[in-house]
């Protein structure tokens, strides 16, 4: 059987893993970075606290030795499903099973000058980007003689109250306590601030109420200027605008307001649902079309009597959904009938800053704060990383931030203007 498999997160990658060296399955992995990343972990990257090979991996690495697993760098254009065919960017491939595991993308609601000023947080390159972007203004702020200027330089608007706009705001504002005022005298007492901002009226609106209240105390003890039941409205000539009339002027909007999945050529438009996510059974498999699942947060799933609005869009559903449905192929295989998914919740957490974070487990119902959340989160969040060198990598460069309060990642490496420009010839 050929299976195909779009999307290289979580989902698919444990979906591959899971059909490694079953004689059955001929898998191929489509996608159009050429390595595994770990998204949690981003924020790491673009603060400077972890490098991104500590947290990447290259799949033709990760597939060596494994017979029945291949790798193929490209984007899917169009599925031909009447044909059981995918066009790519370069090529096409055929298949007996196509497997959606293409994630989320960044939602910006419709606002343009958000989606062209703002500073994403979803991929390694948005990382990467973040940490070149706000190390050069904080270069230009060290020597800017405009007082108004600098504070826009140096004033940082974080809109999305989830795990990752806590992560990221917790970590800014112990950089700014301690690295950057040892690092960037000159910008003391020059105006830096820290908003973070959320529609809902709690930060973590997911979590337990001890958990939202824990995480606004302790960000608020940070120096973070919390703001609840606004949203942005617009971001034009350097300014965010909210929705109550408010305004504050920055040039650094991080967004992680928001994620919808994405849309595809040759899947019917009764095939999606809420969020653009692809309607699924209880199987994974796609409504409406022949021989295609989904997993992961590309799919929306309305089968499970404990979440009958379907699964929340986080790591632990895609990676039990691409382990289910690895079984079920295997027993599709040997002529059996696949068995419904079921989503077993491990629990949320999320870091706030040094020996501060909170961590909800759903059985038995308990709450945990401060150094014991951080350890808990430490040792998950390393656990969850793909392979061993990954998790050395990080759990060093941890080690030494911990000790030393620091870390030496803080460089501006990016590509010249002119192979930005001009690609090489056969590259597109």
């Amino acid at each position: 059987m050929k299976v195909v498999i779009i999307g290289g997160g979580f989902a698919g990658i444990n979906l591959a893993l899971d059909l490694a060296n079953k004689d059955q399955f001929e898998v191929t992995l489509v996608d159009k970075n050429n390595y595994n990343f770990f998204p949690p972990l981003i924020y790491q990257v673009a603060t400077a606290f972890l490098e991104p090979s500590s947290i990447s991996y290259p799949f033709r690495k990760l597939f060596s030795g494994k017979d029945n697993l291949h790798f193929r760098l490209g984007e899917l254009q169009k599925v031909k499903a009447d044909e059981k065919r995918i066009v790519l960017n370069n090529g096409e491939l055929d298949y007996d099973y196509l497997v959606f595991a293409t994630g989320a993308e960044t939602n910006y609601f419709g606002m343009e000058n958000v989606k062209a000023k703002a500073i994403p947080m979803k991929t390694l390159d948005d990382a990467i980007e973040m940490r070149n972007r706000l190390l050069q203004q904080m270069e230009q702020a060290s020597i800017c003689i405009d007082p108004e200027e600098t504070k826009r330089l140096l004033t940082i608007v974080i809109a999305g109250g989830g795990p990752t706009g806590v992560e990221v705001s917790g970590m800014f504002a112990e950089m700014r306590n301690g690295i950057l005022r040892k690092e960037y005298p000159e910008l003391a007492g020059k105006g830096s601030e820290i908003y973070l901002v959320d529609g809902g009226h709690a930060l973590l609106a997911p979590m337990s109420e001890k958990s939202q209240q824990n995480t606004y105390d302790d960000l608020r003890k940070l120096g973070v200027k919390i703001m609840l039941n606004c949203h942005v409205k617009d971001y034009v000539n350097d300014m965010v605008i909210f929705d109550n009339g408010q305004e504050i002027e920055t040039k650094n909007l991080i967004w992680a307001a928001g994620v919808t999945a994405k849309v595809f050529e040759g899947i019917p438009t009764e095939s999606y649902g809420r969020g653009r996510r692809m309607i699924v059974d209880e199987h994974n498999k796609v409504q409406g079309v022949d021989g295609i699942y989904a997993i992961g947060d590309t799919c929306i799933q309305q089968t499970d009597p404990n979440f009958p609005g379907g699964h929340p869009q986080v790591a632990q559903v895609a990676i039990q959904q691409g382990k289910k449905l690895a079984k079920n192929l295997r027993l599709i295989a040997d002529g059996k009938q696949p068995e419904a998914f079921g989503y077993f919740d491990k629990g949320s957490m999320a870091i706030i800053g040094k020996n501060k974070a909170v961590v909800d487990l759903p059985k038995p119902k308990v709450h945990f704060k401060g150094f014991f959340a951080w350890l808990i989160w430490l040792f998950i969040h390393l656990l969850s990383l793909i392979t061993y060198r990954n998790r050395i990598r990080t759990f060093y460069n941890w080690m030494i931030a911990y000790l030393t309060k620091d870390q030496s990642l803080r460089m501006i490496i990016k590509p010249s203007r002119q192979n930005k420009s001009e690609p090489q010839k056969g590259i597109q």
